[in-house]
């Protein structure tokens, strides 16, 4: 169920629908940091699962982030970076949210 979520939430492998929440993250992402939407972002992460159907195998899957898996990963540097924990609305907790149905810390 996780790969049809992101692409509900508008991330396709034909790109970002308009209008939909993928467009609203994209541009307020573009909007923060200057124009651009930097790689590794919450984005650009859904983006490439959207469009290769790799939520699940990714480690991002319903019932939470399967350890040792590339999602597990980016939730440890993630929270070494912030020194020990995973923020809200950070990459890692708005892709896990996203691909459970949610919309990703943002109403």
């Amino acid at each position: 169920m996780s790969d049809q979520n992101v692409r509900n939430a508008g991330f396709t492998p034909s790109g970002i629908s308009g209008g939909s929440l993928a467009s609203s993250m994209m541009a307020h992402e573009a909007r923060a940091s200057g124009g651009g939407v930097r790689s590794g972002g919450a984005t650009s992460t859904l983006q490439e699962m959207g469009a290769r159907g790799t939520t699940h195998s990714s480690g991002f899957t319903s019932s939470g982030i399967s350890g040792g898996s590339r999602a597990s990963h980016m939730m440890s540097q993630e929270s070494k970076s912030h020194g020990g924990g995973t923020p809200r609305g950070g990459t890692t907790s708005t892709v896990q949210s996203i691909s459970m149905g949610g919309k990703g810390g943002r109403r």
